[in-house]
């Protein structure tokens, strides 16, 4: 709930939340509930599966301004837990033995079979399904070395126009991959038809 409640404040942005842990939507839920603002700007929504990411979150006749994602890293449970331990002793002077699983997410937000790789390019592919739905996709890609076979997706998928974004934090550095499969004529369109009227719609 990171995302959106940071885009609603800053831009006034309205969100769709895409959440496959109920205990995530709960969490969630209690923090729109807490803050009587984010009420009607903030929807979570349960993705029931969880190989889709935009099937069963993106309505019928929904129109999606941006997508937004952070995918998950590791590719494995045991990836995530030498992860975390590593990240652990990096921040302790003693020595880390037993690591505890959810630094900075729930185990669904750090690790996926394939892992960053693989869920970009699924999201790449079933992104295709809904592109005159969405008007930008977009996902962090932490690791430089995914980007080939990223852009390769991208390629397949027929995207028509591709950004990549540096980002840094201190010592890490990372990037945002974003497309869009309309072209320059139709993202206008979009822009004089939708946000002359409502504010901007994210899905995160």
């Amino acid at each position: 709930c990171v995302y959106p409640v940071i885009g609603n404040k800053e831009y006034g942005w309205s969100f769709i939340g895409a959440e496959i842990d109920t205990t995530a939507i709960e969490s969630a839920n209690n923090i729109i509930d807490s803050n009587p603002h984010l009420k009607g700007q903030i929807e979570i929504r349960l993705q029931h599966q969880p190989n889709d990411i935009f099937f069963g979150i993106i309505h019928k006749d929904e129109f999606i301004d941006l997508s937004i994602c952070n995918p998950p890293f590791h590719a494995s449970l045991a990836e995530a837990q030498s992860g975390t331990l590593r990240k652990l002793n990096n921040l302790n002077t003693e020595k880390v033995t037993d690591p505890v699983l959810n630094f900075g997410g729930q185990n669904t937000e750090l690790w996926c079979k394939g892992g960053e790789e693989k869920f970009v390019r699924d999201m790449i592919r079933q992104s295709r399904l809904f592109s005159d739905t969405c008007l930008w996709f977009s996902t962090l890609v932490s690791k430089q070395s995914h980007l080939k076979s990223i852009y390769e997706a991208l390629e397949t998928a027929e995207a028509v126009e591709i950004r990549t974004i540096p980002m840094g934090q201190g010592n890490k550095s990372s990037r945002v991959v974003a497309w869009t499969f309309l072209t320059k004529e139709q993202q206008q369109e979009w822009v004089n038809i939708r946000w002359s009227e409502a504010p901007i719609s994210t899905m995160e």
